[in-house]
Parts: structure tokens; C-alpha cells; sequence
């Protein structure tokens, strides 16, 4: 729904792990934000209403002949430009400046020496910490430039030409890891790119029912509900715009956490906020049918999937033909299945796969296409969605099957589902500053010797676990206040059955088969 007309600052991708979150940082600044490849036509670039670009990091050495660039005419349209890493690398070694191997590699938290004169700088404390981490260094700014920042092993840790407005940085401002990084990004969409500030999410929400409205005239839109937020909000954002033209179907396959299916209905079905078509269709039994017996992941995945679209296909032929369908697609899906940048593609994505092949429609329509996960829930806050939907946390599409290590029966769903309500209510006990990102319980397949009372148990042990992050794709482990640790055991080990050990993970990486959205 994102037009020409959107003041819009790019960031063209070299590469760089970082894209999304710079992409991120900026609209964080009221400003929006895209992302496109390095091999994206010029042409096409000027054609948007380019306030300034930004140049991301990247793998390579900007002076060897394979490396990724651009064409220099680009630094000659009067645009703001501002280089990060290897963007900054390139932009000296296109313009005259000399980039070689760093004699010392920095990487990680630096101090760095900042001139509070630049633009780029202002309000900064003359010493700041800052995310580095380069094999390459600038050894001299190309002509017309001035250095800015530096460090003791980093000559060029900052450069502009404010006449030509260029600007670089050796460090990554887009990390939580460099200390008023989003206000140097700020500095650089208001004071360098003369930004208004336009991108807010209620006119957006404003601007996109009116969007639909216009686009689905009198047309029928069916939507596959999941219950998670994007699609939640995808649904929320269609019935504003067109009331009863849309169907909704919601799939329970017995694998949601505790009283999913009792929220969702709640909201979208009789009796809740919205004048939409809903079904609500119990597929549990046959669900746990087809899993029965099955311990691998991936083909408890495949199961899930393909029984999913058999499901929704028998729903989809009572409605008969619409004229659009419905996704929740948002843009991560697009830069993660490499549509949006140059960086590796990470996932392929498509919300209801497989479900073109036996929908008749005309189109597909994905109102959320533009957006981060962040500006999702806000627009779902903007829709009027209750806050424990909008708030709610990923959640895998296969759902608890793959948080239950081994077989997946209808009793270890249930100790999920009890054990993940009980670790959640504990958790979020605590002031919301102080919350993981993410926290969920898993089904492990050890069991132990236990007493209870004057018995002897043979029950199972439940994992937890917490992260905090910041863009669902890296975490770190949180490390939960004791107090919170203690009661979530207690009463996971006294409430739940067939539990009598409680582990708590720890471990720096997900384990695969605990997915982690």
C-alpha cells in the first residue's frame, strides 16, 4: 500500500546481516524505510521519492574486482548518502580514498571519538560507544572529505563531505550494542535528509482501509486465520474496510497454546468486535491422527502442512469463488526470501502455502506487506485488537507439535499447553521493562523417578525457555530473576500432570527441534 508519494529513505543491501534492523531503526525515526539489492536498476531507485540512502555492510573487501558495488553515479544526485561498514568502505574506495586490511581487526563494543560539530553528531557525548566490526579500515577519506571519528585503531571511524552530503561510519549505529545509535540515524534522516517525519502508523492504518476499500469494491476476500498477530491484524485491518465481504476461517489442529482457540473466537467470532463471516472449524482429532506415531520435526512440519491445506481447501469449496485472498504476509517474509535485498535468503515464506492451486481467485491482497513485525502490533493497537493478542508472542505454524519432543499425543499437548500458561503468567508477573522477548515451554522426551506424597512417580521433564531480541532472527538468553524461576517450577511440578522435573535452558542456541517462531 506504500506509494511514491511517502517521503522514503533506502537502504540498498551489499549484504549485510543488518539490513532489516537499519531498515527498522529508521521508520523508528517516523521516517519510512525500504530495501532493495545492490543490483537493483538506478533507474528504478530515482523513480522513488528518495529523501536519502543508506549503504549497508557486507562480507567483502570493497577493493578486490568480485566485490559488490554501485555506480558512482549515484553520489552525484544531490541525495543524501551515509555508508556503514563496508558501505562506508566503498563509498571511500569508489571516490578517491584508500581502503586496505586493518593491521589490528576491531570487533565489538569500542570507545569511539566523536566530532560533535558533524551533523551526523549532534547532542552526542564526545566519547561513545560503538558496535565494531571490520577486517578492512579506511587508511585515507577520499578528497573532499573530513574524518569525524576515530579510534585508536581506526583512523576513519567517521568521514563526511557536507557540500555533496556523504557521510560514513566504520561502526554499525543500527545495534542496541552502540550507545545513541538510533539518534545518529536520526541526526541523519532529519539534519542531513531534511526528513518530515511522515511515517506514522495511524495514518497508515488510515490510508490502507481506504486503500482496500477502493481496490475490493464490492469483492469477497477469504482469510486463513492463525490466531498469531499478523494475520490477526491482517483480518482486523480487511473487516474495517469491508465488514461481511470477508470470510475468515480459523483451523484448530489441537496444537495452539492454552485457550488460543477461546481468544480468537472471542474476537472475531459471534458476538466480538467485528461484522466479518467467521468459521471456526475443530480439526483436532484428525490432526493427532495423522501424527500419530511420528518423532522427526521436519515431518511432523510436512504433516501438519499438507493436512492444513485439506482442511481449509474442504472450507474454501463450501464458500465457492472469491475474489481475493488474504495473507498476513509482512515485510521480513519479503527480505527473508531474498525479494527485498542482497543478503542470503533465510526462509522461504508464503502464509497460506499452497493454497493458490485450489482457491479460485483473482488476487492476493497483503496489507501488512510493508511493514515490521513492531508496526504490526502497533497498527493491531490502532485497529482496537485487544493488547493480549497484539502482544502475543511468535509462534511456530506447526504450533506445540514441535515443541514436544518424540511422538505428539493429545496428553503431552495438554502438559505443554498447562506448563507454557503457568511459565508465562509467572513471567509476566514482572514489570514489562524487565520481560524476555520470547518465552515458551517444551515437551522434553526424558522421564525420571519422582515421589509424590508416598508414591513413586515416572513422569516427565518440562523445558523452559527465555530470550531477549530485538529482531526475532538473533537472541540472547535471558537470565530470569530467581524468584521467577522458583515459582514457575513449584507450581509447573504441583499443577501439571505427569510433570516432575522442571529444566531451565540456557543455552546460547535454540535446540532444533524447540523453534523459536
Amino acid at each position: 500500500m506504500q506509494t511514491n508519494q511517502q517521503e522514503m529513505v533506502l537502504v540498498i543491501d551489499f549484504g549485510g546481516q543488518y539490513n532489516q534492523l537499519i531498515a527498522r531503526r529508521v521508520r523508528e525515526c517516523g521516517v519510512y524505510c525500504e530495501i532493495v539489492s545492490y543490483t537493483h536498476s538506478l533507474e528504478k531507485i530515482k523513480e522513488k521519492n528518495l529523501k536519502g540512502i543508506i549503504f549497508t555492510g557486507g562480507p567483502n573487501s570493497a577493493y578486490l574486482p568480485d566485490s559488490p558495488t554501485i555506480d558512482p553515479q549515484i553520489y552525484t544526485w544531490g541525495v543524501p548518502v551515509l555508508g556503514i561498514c563496508y558501505g562506508s568502505q566503498l563509498m571511500m574506495h569508489a571516490l578517491g580514498g584508500h581502503v586496505c586490511k586493518a593491521p589490528e581487526r576491531e570487533y565489538g563494543k569500542t570507545l569511539v571519538d566523536l566530532d560533535t560539530t558533524s551533523p551526523l553528531f549532534t547532542g552526542l557525548p564526545e566519547q561513545n560507544v560503538c558496535w565494531m566490526s571490520h577486517n578492512d579500515y579506511i587508511e585515507r577519506v577520499a578528497p573532499g572529505f573530513k574524518v569525524v571519528a576515530h579510534t585508536p585503531n581506526c583512523p576513519v571511524a567517521a568521514a563526511q563531505d557536507e557540500e555533496r552530503k556523504l557521510y560514513c561510519v566504520q561502526f554499525h549505529p543500527e545495534v542496541l550494542h552502540t550507545d545513541n545509535g538510533t539518534q545518529m540515524l536520526s541526526n541523519f534522516v532529519y539534519n542531513v535528509c531534511g526528513c518530515a517525519g511522515t511515517w506514522k502508523m495511524d495514518s497508515f492504518v488510515e490510508q490502507t482501509v481506504q486503500a482496500l476499500k477502493a481496490k475490493i469494491g464490492d469483492g469477497k476476500v477469504l482469510c486463513a486465520l492463525s490466531g498469531g498477530v499478523d494475520s490477526s491484524v491482517c483480518a482486523a485491518m480487511l473487516a474495517k474496510a469491508i465488514g461481511k465481504q470477508l470470510t475468515c476461517v480459523f483451523v484448530d489442529h489441537g496444537l495452539l497454546r492454552k485457550n488460543e482457540r477461546e481468544e480468537v473466537c472471542a474476537v472475531f467470532g459471534e458476538g466480538g468486535q467485528f461484522d466479518i463471516n467467521f468459521i471456526c472449524v475443530d480439526a483436532r482429532q484428525r490432526f493427532y491422527d495423522k501424527l500419530a506415531g511420528v518423532c522427526e520435526p521436519e515431518q511432523k512440519r510436512k504433516i501438519i502442512g499438507a493436512e492444513f491445506i485439506r482442511v481449509f481447501e474442504e472450507e474454501a469449496k463450501k464458500i465457492g469463488a472469491v475474489d481475493y485472498l488474504a495473507q498476513g504476509t509482512i515485510y521480513p517474509d519479503v527480505v527473508e526470501s531474498g525479494l527485498g535485498g542482497e543478503s542470503a535468503t533465510i526462509k522461504s515464506h508464503h502464509n497460506v502455502g499452497g493454497l493458490p492451486d485450489f482457491v479460485d481467485f483473482k488476487e492476493i491482497v497483503e496489507p501488512l506487506r510493508d511493514l515490521f513485525k513492531d508496526e504490526v502490533r502497533q497498527s493491531g493497537r490502532e485497529l482496537g485488537l485487544p493488547e493480549h493478542l497484539v502482544a502475543r508472542q511468535p509462534f511456530p505454524g506447526p504450533g506445540l507439535a514441535i515443541r514436544i519432543i518424540g511422538d505428539v499425543t493429545p496428553e503431552k499437548v495438554a502438559i505443554v499447553q498447562d506448563a507454557d500458561a503457568i511459565y508465562r503468567e509467572e513471567v509476566d508477573k514482572l514489570p514489562l521493562g524487565e520481560r524476555p522477548s520470547q518465552y515458551f515451554a517444551a515437551l522434553t522426551n526424558m522421564r525420571s523417578v519422582g515421589v509424590m506424597g508416598d508414591g513413586r512417580t515416572y513422569d516427565y521433564a518440562i523445558a523452559l525457555r527465555a530470550v531477549t531480541t530485538t529482531d526475532f532472527m538473533t537472541a540472547e538468553v535471558t537470565m530470569l530473576p530467581p524468584a521467577t524461576i522458583t515459582a514457575a517450577a513449584n507450581r509447573i511440578v504441583n499443577e501439571v500432570k505427569h510433570i516432575n522435573r522442571v529444566l531451565f535452558d540456557y543455552t546460547t542456541k535454540p535446540p532444533a527441534t524447540i523453534e523459536f517462531e
